[in-house]
């Protein structure tokens, strides 16, 4: 069959672009494990700067201050104080302006009204351990600081553990679609709250990681503490665990992470007076409710799946999450059509 042959471009410019795609290609392919390290190193390192000078300032930064501190402000009015004060002076003007003026609504509210805002501290006092870090590094840095503080460590520690995860599966030059996907995912927006979110997502991210290479001990400290710094993630770990009965794997650092999870989930629930899944929900998901001290809606079947309901469109719209796991099941399939199949314990 006769062919064309390859034209040779004569342009003087077309032949450097060539030239210069042809050496890039060349280098990547020598070079990709060192490059995706560098380049997915450079964004964590990047996300890192931007969530220390460019914090959001975000409603729940005031009672997570107030819990670090109940003990040295047991009076309600003197708690109130403190925590408005104290982010009064660690944000700007228009950010306080914004955390306690919305024209009479419920953040105009809680500023005014010490009683109602200590009614909320039991949704916030269950998250034990950020609160006990924001009071330790509280003695160091203003508390304000501690906040940033401890989403700059969870953003360097979720990144070295990817990076560990990857290098030992021998994928370090996919870290720059890690990299993409965790772009996609509103990382950056998590890395600037001042929420314990991140540091929970990083101990998570540990666990698995552990499980994976079969350190059980590591794996249940590391699934401990991620309850520890977000209660509600018991949910995550209760399916890890009937996912890891129902495979038949042997696993006892998942299972003891998971059942030492359940049995102090209930023991801080009462320590904290939380106010129960259901007033958290309603309050969360519903209406917010200006006291909840005593707050005990009645299960509403109802209620319950319009507040599914609406998130589920929230997810959707509003976030991006929902589109990245998409993506990535869909990776998962292309890579096991393609020959690529995990173990069973994975």
């Amino acid at each position: 069959m006769l062919t064309r042959p390859p034209t040779v471009p004569t342009n003087p410019l077309d032949r450097l672009t060539g030239a210069g795609l042809a050496w890039g290609e060349g280098t990547y392919a020598r070079l990709a494990a060192p490059i995706g390290t560098a380049a997915f190193a450079l964004y964590i390192l990047l996300t890192a700067f931007t969530a220390w000078v460019i914090p959001d300032a975000n409603w729940d930064m005031l009672p997570y201050l107030a819990i670090s501190e109940e003990g040295t402000y047991p009076d309600a009015q003197a708690l109130h104080d403190y925590a408005y004060d104290t982010v009064k002076s660690g944000v700007s003007a228009g950010d306080y302006k914004a955390l306690t003026d919305d024209g009479g609504g419920f953040r105009s509210h809680m500023a005014q009204n010490a009683a109602d805002f200590h009614s909320l501290l039991g949704m916030y006092r269950i998250k034990f351990l950020y609160a006990e870090i924001l009071s330790g590094l509280s003695h160091v840095v203003s508390p304000v600081e501690a906040m940033r503080l401890v989403s700059v460590v969870s953003v360097l520690l979720f990144g070295v553990i990817t990076l560990i995860w990857l290098r030992s599966e021998g994928a370090l030059a996919l870290a720059p679609i890690v990299g993409a996907g965790l772009i996609m995912a509103d990382f950056g927006d998590a890395a600037r709250a001042s929420t314990p979110d991140l540091l929970c997502a990083a101990l998570f991210l540990g666990g698995l990681f552990a499980y994976v290479r079969r350190r059980e001990a590591a794996t249940a400290i590391l699934l401990f503490l991620a309850f520890m710094a977000r209660p509600d993630n018991i949910v995550f770990l209760a399916i890890f665990a009937m996912l890891l009965i129902a495979y038949r794997q042997k696993a006892w650092g998942a299972l003891a992470g998971f059942a030492a999870s359940f049995i102090a989930y209930f023991a801080i629930s009462h320590w904290a007076h939380h106010p129960g899944w259901w007033p958290h929900l309603w309050f969360s998901s519903i209406e917010q409710h200006y006291n909840m001290d005593g707050f005990e809606p009645a299960f509403s079947v109802t209620a319950y799946l319009r507040a599914f309901a609406a998130s589920l469109l929230r997810a959707v719209n509003l976030n991006s999450w929902v589109g990245v796991s998409v993506l990535a099941l869909a990776g998962w399939f292309a890579a096991g059509r393609a020959g690529f199949k995990l173990d069973r314990r994975a």
